[in-house]
Order: C-alpha cells, then sequence, then structure tokens
C-alpha cells in the first residue's frame, strides 16, 4: 500500500507500477451512504395510527339505488335527466323525479349526480350546489371524462 521509495533497475526517475487498490475512499463513502440511509429511513416510514372499523357484508343483498342526474349546459341551462328545469324549481322537480322513480323518502338515502359542460361558469354550478345543499341532499357526486 506504500508507495516504492527504493527500488532496483530502471533508471533514477522511474517509479513502478503499484498494483494494489486502495480501499479507504470506498470504505468512507459507503460509511457516509449508510449514515444517510439510516437518517432517512425512519423519516420515509411514518404510520399514523387508526382504529379502522371492520367491514361488514351487506346483509340484505339490496343494490344501491340508482342516481338521479343533474346536467348543466355551458348556456346555464339546468336538466334533470332529460327535463329541463330552473335554479328555483330545482327542488320540486327533483322531489318528483325521486317520486317517479320509486325513491321518494328521507333525502338521506338519494343519491345525486352532477355533470357539467367544460365551459360552464363555476357561478352556475356552485348554485347548482349550493341549491342541493339548501334543499338537504348531501350525497352529491360529481361526474368527469375518464382521460386515458
Amino acid at each position: 500500500m506504500a508507495a516504492k521509495l527504493a527500488g532496483g533497475g530502471g533508471g533514477r526517475y522511474s517509479l513502478g507500477q503499484n498494483s494494489e487498490i486502495n480501499v479507504t475512499p470506498f470504505v468512507d463513502i459507503l460509511l457516509v451512504l449508510l449514515i444517510i440511509f439510516m437518517v432517512a429511513v425512519p423519516m420515509a416510514v411514518t404510520s399514523i395510527k387508526i382504529d379502522l372499523p371492520p367491514a361488514v357484508p351487506n346483509q340484505t343483498n339490496e343494490k344501491p339505488k340508482e342516481p338521479v342526474f343533474i346536467s348543466i349546459q355551458k348556456s346555464g341551462a339546468i336538466f334533470i335527466a332529460d327535463k329541463q328545469t330552473s335554479l328555483d324549481g330545482l327542488e320540486a322537480d327533483l322531489n318528483a323525479k325521486f317520486a317517479a322513480t320509486g325513491q321518494a323518502g328521507p333525502k338521506d338515502d338519494q343519491r345525486v349526480m352532477i355533470r357539467a359542460d367544460a365551459d360552464v361558469l363555476y357561478a352556475d354550478f356552485m348554485g347548482v350546489l349550493n341549491q342541493l345543499q339548501t334543499a338537504g341532499w348531501f350525497k352529491v357526486g360529481l361526474i368527469n371524462e375518464d382521460l386515458h
């Protein structure tokens, strides 16, 4: 591991080849990497204790109820299924639609899905959501286009 200081032949300034590998820099790098990983791994593995309820299978074998679809066009026109309505008449028309499909009852069991044109004004969209919430429908889903 030491340089050849004395040696025979080859002249006054001739140095022989040292064929041994100096492993000290490799060990230093490995120790630094080991320390980095020992510090980084505990931060990457964080867990929050949550006591989740057990899954309960559907005992009644009852299919979920069909949702009612509300569509909002770019012009601001509102449709329940294929029937046009207004923001003021939304609650009455939605109650009539649920009654027509045999889902009249508490609004907690009724599901509403909203789909809107991409260019609908935010105020029009939020007006429909606010009207639904004011009327008592809280199970509201939003439908978007599936991008691949």
